[in-house]
């Protein structure tokens, strides 16, 4: 095992304040300005002030998640961190490829920006839910989807902690059946739109369109889709971004499959809002050294030395 696994999270790590604790960076500072003059609005306001209603429009919400999260890493780039493996979960893919030099922050937001206003008018037009399934193999959940029209299983989580995605009424009654096999939980997400299905072809065909003028770079280190889980070439990325909204994440294979390889990573590091793919890791495996950076005291942490983290 070698190496550092950086991980960077989508959308639903948002908070009030989430990005207090990166202020007092310059490097911070300057890409909040340097988004804010790429989007022609104050980003960084909105990350440090925001309202939870703020902050949860789709439309938005990537943004402000895009933005912390690079900010964070370049905290981090700059005072020597260095990683082997780049991933993220669905939007994080966007921190990542940025993080692994492979797209440039400006390009990652724009495309963003597409890519929000999107899923947001998928969701107004056609609606949608989306519900945390607890307690039950995948086998069982896919099951489920496959007897039902119009609901999918969206994110692979981890090992019983899957998502399902799809119409209200076909979620609802899905979550039922799940409940019946033996589920431990079935959770309602605080979402309006079915992301990761058929139902984002719109907000799909709109980031193809904004994905061709993107050029892509080779990069540094690796970048392991976890829709795909493979490490695509620069000239798939486009394609791969674009089949991602209406593919499921398969977060939980795809940490599987890394910690496999032979020169698998020997720690993990959370890097943007929240903890979410750090609780993640943990049930997904135990070998594995996990840290966040999330706020001040755990950002501080992860820039000592690597041996500190746990």
């Amino acid at each position: 095992m070698s190496g550092l696994l950086i991980l960077f999270p989508g959308q639903g790590s948002q908070k009030p304040g989430m990005a207090e604790h990166l202020w007092d960076f310059p490097t911070a500072s300057e890409t909040f300005a340097e988004a804010g003059d790429v989007l022609g609005w104050d980003i960084g306001e909105l990350c440090h002030h925001g309202s939870l209603e703020e902050l949860t429009r789709t439309d938005r919400t990537q943004l402000t998640i895009l933005a912390c999260s690079v900010a964070t890493w370049r905290i981090l780039e700059e005072n020597g961190v260095s990683f082997s493996v780049a991933a993220g979960h669905s939007l994080g893919e966007y921190s990542a490829l940025v993080a692994s030099g492979r797209m440039t922050f400006a390009d990652a937001l724009k495309v963003v920006d597409v890519r929000g206003r999107g899923m947001q008018a998928c969701a107004e037009e056609r609606g949608g839910a989306m519900a945390a399934v607890i307690g039950l193999e995948n086998e069982a959940v896919e099951e489920i989807c496959s007897s039902l029209s119009d609901v999918w299983l969206a994110n692979y989580n981890s090992p019983g902690q899957l998502v399902i995605s799809g119409s209200v009424e076909s979620v609802t009654e899905a979550g039922e059946l799940a409940k019946e096999c033996g589920a431990a939980r079935v959770l309602q997400l605080p979402v309006s739109g079915a992301f990761h299905t058929p139902f984002m072809a719109g907000a799909a065909a709109a980031l193809e369109k904004a994905l061709a003028g993107v050029v892509f770079a080779d990069g540094r280190g690796k970048f392991f889709s976890t829709t795909e889980m493979r490490y695509p070439a620069a000239e798939e990325l486009a394609g791969v971004l674009t089949r991602q909204l209406m593919a499921p994440v398969r977060f939980a294979q795809s940490m599987q499959a890394l910690l496999l390889e032979a020169d698998s990573p020997a720690i993990g590091l959370e890097v943007g809002p929240g903890n979410v793919l750090t609780g993640l890791m943990k049930r997904i495996s135990r070998d594995l050294r996990m840290a966040s950076t999330g706020d001040g005291d755990a950002l501080c942490k992860a820039l000592g030395p690597a041996e500190d983290q746990a």
